[in-house]
């Protein structure tokens, strides 16, 4: 089998400025992982590998993805822990920056941008990819909750990709059930990303039901490459909930530098808005927070 090792660490310094006391003021942080591939390919032609994603961050050394792949003219299968579909094919303006933040601690909602909810997370799971067909591709995705099957999870997603008037424009989208005594849980995603010389725009809208809460959540974003060194993009996000009121807003901006070949820094401020509406367990907030992140890949 082929082998390769590659990994990355994060140092990021915070400033948040909150109307909520506990949650102003600066702290450090890390993030760092180390991932492990191994691949190979079978005399009958299918590609196989497995993946497997460690945590090394100080007193934190879980596995974060750990899955394999089967690889053909059928298409692709990924057996084990890793990303739905729904984080396969779903667009939203937050792809748009790095380092996004995404700062409350304070809200109710699932949502705080216009993704899909990854209700399954990186549980172990089933997915299957199709050949892509011209410029179309697509997947499905089954999460097993146990053998009760009380909460099993389904995803579905897909992307088109084409070109007009010298840009590349790709739909996207991905919609999530999971199932529910009460009342299921969906969440659904649709976006489309447009690439034009140094410029890239995306805009979006995402969905998510479940039994008390009804959320849409819109956003745009655009970046512009200044240099080969230097991307600077911006975003703005919208989300409401129609049974309780709750609305949150977040308009940011990020500088993205290449010091060195595998050495970059990134610089975020954003400012944000949480109204409570008629929720009683949670605080209104509102407020501005930047943050200097430092990454190393290797």
């Amino acid at each position: 089998a082929d082998i390769s090792i590659s990994g990355y660490y994060e140092w990021k310094y915070q400033s948040r400025s909150s109307n909520i006391t506990t949650n102003d003021g600066t702290t450090f942080d890390s993030d760092s992982e180390i991932k492990f591939t191994f691949s190979n390919k079978t005399d009958s032609g299918l590609d196989i590998a497995m993946v497997t994603e460690l945590e090394s961050d100080d007193t934190d050394t879980a596995i974060n993805e750990s899955s394999i792949s089967i690889a053909g003219g059928f298409g692709k299968l990924v057996l084990g822990g890793n990303d739905s579909v729904g984080d396969d094919y779903g667009i939203e303006e937050g792809d748009i920056v790095s380092e996004e933040i995404n700062a409350t601690g304070t809200d109710s909602l699932e949502l705080l941008d216009s993704d899909i909810a990854g209700m399954e997370g990186d549980n172990n799971k089933v997915s299957y990819h199709i050949p892509a067909m011209g410029g179309l591709t697509a997947g499905v995705s089954f999460a097993n909750s146990g053998a009760a099957g009380a909460s099993d999870t389904t995803s579905v997603g897909a992307q088109y990709a084409m070109s007009a008037g010298g840009a590349s424009i790709t739909i996207g989208g991905a919609t999530a059930t999971t199932e529910n005594s009460t009342q299921d849980i969906d969440s659904q995603n649709m976006g489309m990303k447009v690439v034009t010389g140094n410029v890239t725009f995306i805009a979006s809208q995402g969905k998510y039901e479940a039994s008390s809460t009804d959320e849409t959540g819109t956003g745009a974003g655009i970046s512009f490459k200044v240099n080969d060194a230097m991307t600077i993009g911006a975003f703005t996000t919208e989300v409401e909930d129609d049974i309780s009121s709750e609305e949150y807003t977040n308009t940011g901006a990020e500088i993205k530098y290449s010091i060195a070949s595998g050495l970059t820094a990134f610089i975020n401020v954003e400012d944000y808005d949480y109204k409570v509406g008629t929720s009683t367990s949670t605080t209104a907030d509102s407020g501005t927070v930047s943050k200097l992140t430092i990454k190393a890949t290797f």
